[in-house]
């Protein structure tokens, strides 16, 4: 099995639904910039690997054709949310396996003002068993994901008495880390008062500036063997110690718990799965990309993937632990909440982001002395996939 380098990143500036180049002018974009950073051309890319949700078939085709037409192959990848980082974890397959050495995931995402929408209207949703127990748990007149990702977040403040003002940290400090990132969509930066403030849209649980906004955008990777990085005189000062992606288990369905339908055991075996395989646990990570689509899941995500116990998360925002000078400072780009969301695109972001930060290129946002950074990108239906980066 190869050692997995990440040889070059790329994203490109999130935009407003409507303030977007198209799909495929950012897509190559991404690709290009990812191929600068790598230091190399696309004919020395051997595979790519395309994540978008809301497009056409063959729409990767379409971005790649953009910079070039190498005849390689090439999979269209959609995962909903975590598309960009399943993606990843297929390019990274490819490489580890031997199968080539050198392979590119890009994603990216032109989206539409609004909630989110099902556009194949002739055939069941795949979230209609989701939505259902989703109704049965929660009564609220909303849209699906805030139903969703509200209702966890509700479970836990039920359960541990957890106050609306914590998810409303999370939010401003996902703000003040957004401030030193020029790629992120919302720079100013806004207080916990700001949050609570702001119009509600589910009374006693979440105010609008807790939620992610739907944005356009994408980012690549380039990932190599070691022995390829090398032998083109790449940089392999990052790679992959582990990576894993996990699907729903029953509870899911069965526990009646809001936490379990938006993924909670997802992530925590697909953590478990990274942490075994690289024998390290979640104390030793210092930075961390996480998936906040809304304020709420950050919670959750805490305890799922180890860097808090279960029913600590709100001691763990109180004590400072997810920022700078804490034990863990998480989603140091501003995160989904504050860099945007363009689903296909948003798990490359990650990536981009944690691969900047060991390279030790993040300016203001560096977080010192990290040699081990987690991503995880989540996306109901449902797929989760943690990465595990290394600084060598």
């Amino acid at each position: 099995m190869n050692n997995v380098v990440v040889a070059g990143v790329g994203m490109i500036p999130f935009a407003k639904p409507g303030g977007s180049e198209p799909y495929y002018v950012m897509a190559s974009k991404a690709i290009r910039r990812a191929l600068e950073n790598a230091g190399i051309g696309l004919e020395k890319v051997q595979q790519a690997y395309a994540g978008y949700v809301y497009g056409d078939s063959t729409a990767g085709q379409r971005g790649l054709y953009e910079v070039g037409m190498t005849g390689i192959p090439l999979v269209n990848v959609n995962n909903n949310c975590s598309t960009g980082s399943s993606a990843l974890f297929l390019a990274r397959q490819a490489v580890e396996s031997g199968a080539v050495d050198c392979a590119i995931a890009f994603g990216f995402e032109e989206m539409e003002r609004g909630a989110l929408g099902t556009y194949f209207r002739h055939l069941e949703s795949p979230m209609s068993k989701f939505e259902e127990v989703t109704s049965e748990l929660t009564t609220e007149d909303l849209p699906s994901a805030l139903r969703m990702f509200g209702g966890a977040g509700e479970a836990h403040m039920r359960e541990f008495g957890t106050k609306m003002e914590t998810f409303a940290k999370i939010r401003a400090k996902a703000s003040r880390h957004a401030t030193n990132n020029p790629l992120a969509i919302f720079r100013d930066e806004v207080t916990e008062e700001d949050v609570m403030n702001s119009p509600l849209m589910w009374p006693g649980v979440m105010t609008r500036l807790m939620a992610c906004p739907p944005t356009c955008g994408a980012a690549a990777a380039i990932v190599t063997s070691e022995t390829f990085a090398k032998k083109h005189g790449l940089d392999t000062s990052v790679r992959i110690r582990a990576q894993a992606m996990t699907t729903d288990v029953p509870a899911a369905f069965d526990a009646r718990d809001m936490r379990e339908v938006v993924g909670f055991s997802m992530a925590k075996n697909a953590a478990n799965q990274v942490y075994e395989a690289a024998g390290i646990g979640p104390k030793d990570i210092r930075v961390a990309e996480l998936h906040d689509c809304f304020a709420h899941n950050e919670l959750v995500t805490y305890e799922a993937i180890g860097l808090c116990p279960v029913g600590g998360a709100e001691k763990f925002v109180e004590d400072g632990d997810n920022t700078y000078g804490g034990q863990v400072v998480t989603n140091p780009s501003g995160g989904l909440l504050s860099k945007g969301h363009p689903l296909g695109a948003t798990g490359l972001a990650q990536c981009t982001e944690l691969v900047e930060q060991l390279r030790g290129k993040s300016e203001k946002r560096q977080v010192e002395g990290a040699k081990l950074a987690l991503q995880h990108n989540l996306g109901l239906g449902g797929a989760c996939v943690v990465t595990l980066y290394e600084k060598v």
